[in-house]
């Protein structure tokens, strides 16, 4: 990610983000770029270890943000992915200048 942090994706959690979200099948190629380049990164409100990257993308829906949320700790990991236009409010931990 932009921290530098290896961030891994299992089979298990693409499967239940493409289940739950199938409209970014199209777009998990995308998932390195948004980590490693993202517009905004966002605490979590709920969970302290939890961060949502946005990236903007105007080619996806005429326009909408890619979120990545991770969890952050000993061995990071995705647990969900989906489009949006919408950052959620919170503490912004990086933004892209």
């Amino acid at each position: 990610d932009v921290f530098g942090d290896s961030i891994g994706l299992t089979d298990e959690r693409w499967f239940h983000i493409v289940k739950e979200h199938p409209e970014v099948n199209h777009y998990k190629e995308r998932i390195a770029e948004v980590l490693a380049l993202p517009d905004y990164i966002k605490k979590s409100s709920r969970d302290e270890e939890v961060l949502l990257y946005y990236k903007f993308y105007a080619d996806i829906f005429n326009g909408k943000y890619m979120l990545v949320v991770t969890k952050k700790g000993l061995r990071s990991f995705i647990l969900t992915c989906y489009i949006t236009d919408t950052i959620k409010k919170g503490v912004t931990l990086w933004e892209r200048k």
